[in-house]
């Protein structure tokens, strides 16, 4: 059996530590795509918070083994990578906004085919990643649970407003009526009782 070379060695352990680095990871096929392409693509998901690179498949079928990730059957044909990491803000890249550019660089670019991916450790199939696109991203989604939150306290608050401005109205009308500043005259039983 041969030792790998050095520079494979390195390759494998980059990969590996990609992947353990990366909240998820997207796959592609690239064939057809020029290199003026894939630099606008490499710019577009880096925006998004995403490093896009080419790997040789043995290499990553490697890299992959060594996480205990399967993968084997996506990487066929030439493949390049999505990995979904750190924005350049500090915050963690959304899977959902990073397979929103796939899908959208793959509408004007059809050499691009999403193959699938891993998320959380998990497989993802080609279906999957596509329904990952069609997803909200999560700041919508958190906007809208924040609402939903809010609607209700929101209502409650117009309640606790409303009682005591109508139990005012009410006495306003009572006392303007005359009801309020009579005493109450008294009934005949009383008066036969005494």
């Amino acid at each position: 059996m041969e030792n790998p070379r050095p520079e494979k060695v390195a390759v494998v352990a980059e990969v590996r530590q990609r992947l353990a680095d990366s909240n998820a990871a997207l796959l592609t096929e690239y064939r057809g795509l020029d290199v003026g392409a894939l630099a606008q693509l490499r710019g577009a998901l880096r925006e998004v918070g995403s490093d896009y690179k080419i790997y040789k498949n043995t290499l990553v079928r490697f890299a992959a083994r060594d996480a205990g990730l399967d993968i084997e059957d996506l990487l066929v044909g030439p493949t390049a990578i999505a990995f979904i990491r750190e924005r350049p803000d500090g915050q963690a890249a959304d899977p959902v906004v990073v397979a929103k550019a796939l899908r959208d660089f793959a509408r004007t670019n059809p050499s691009l085919v999403v193959k699938g991916g891993i998320m959380d450790g998990a497989p993802l199939s080609p279906e999957d990643a596509r329904a990952l696109a069609d997803i909200q991203p999560r700041e919508v989604l958190l906007s809208r649970l924040a609402g939903g939150f809010a609607a209700p306290m929101q209502s409650f608050a117009g309640l606790l407003q409303a009682l005591p401005r109508n139990f005012a109205y009410g006495l306003k009308a009572l006392i303007d009526e005359g009801g309020a500043g009579a005493a109450p005259e008294p009934s005949s039983d009383t008066q036969e009782s005494e």
